[in-house]
């Protein structure tokens, strides 16, 4: 699957929509970033379950911003709707397939426990 270019006119429905949501935030203007694109559309076409969706940071400052986004490129993982990771930085190959893998196996049941406890006890 190729990546999808995510606006914040079509957020809320690819995460709604999708289990599993990688998004990489780039500018065009950014060597890191350039560099990241090819290992990040390989493991796109390695992982055709994941959405991997890209944020143009200079067309879609208010995403950027509402991820807190400070430096490019930025990694995000969304499992069922849900933040479980934002990391700046551009991996090599073999780190994202073992973040990918990481993400997998993370327990979304006891993420989402932890949530609302936390939540009940701000209450």
């Amino acid at each position: 699957m190729s990546t999808v270019e995510l606006t914040a006119e079509n957020f809320d429905q690819t995460v709604t929509d999708h289990e599993f949501v990688l998004i990489d935030f780039w500018a065009s203007w950014c060597g890191p970033c350039r560099q990241f694109a090819p290992v990040y559309e390989k493991a796109s076409e390695k992982h055709e379950d994941i959405v991997f969706a890209s944020v143009d940071t200079e067309a879609q400052q208010q995403l950027a911003a509402a991820f807190d986004v400070r430096s490019i490129p930025t990694l995000a993982i969304i499992r069922d709707k849900t933040l479980i990771y934002a990391q700046p930085g551009a991996l090599p190959e073999a780190a994202l397939e073992d973040l990918i893998k990481q993400a997998r196996e993370v327990d979304m049941d006891e993420v989402k426990r932890k949530a609302a406890e936390a939540e009940a006890e701000q209450a």
